[in-house]
C-alpha cells in the first residue's frame, strides 16, 4: 500500500479504536455534599509552585544573558 492510502486508514483505525477508551467515573461523594455547612477544600495553593517557576525562569534569562554576554565581548568589558 502506498502513503496515500495508508495513511487516512491508520488514523480512521485509531480514531475507532479509542472511541471505546473513556474515563472511569469520579469517587463517590462523601456524606452530606451539597449542604450549606463550611466543607473544608476548595481551593489549592498556586504561591509556591509560581515563586519556583518564576525563579528558574529568571535563572535561565540570565544565563542566557550572561552567555550571549560572554561570547560577544570574550571577556572584555566595552566603554
Amino acid at each position: 500500500m502506498n502513503n496515500f492510502i495508508k495513511k487516512p486508514f491508520l488514523t480512521a483505525l485509531i480514531l475507532l479504536l479509542g472511541a471505546g477508551a473513556f474515563a472511569q467515573g469520579g469517587p463517590p461523594e462523601p456524606p452530606g455534599h451539597g449542604e450549606v455547612v463550611d466543607q473544608p477544600g476548595g481551593s489549592a495553593p498556586i504561591g509556591g509552585g509560581l515563586a519556583i517557576l518564576l525563579s528558574l525562569g529568571a535563572a535561565y534569562g540570565g544565563r542566557k544573558i550572561y552567555k550571549h554576554w560572554k561570547s560577544n565581548t570574550d571577556g572584555e568589558l566595552e566603554d
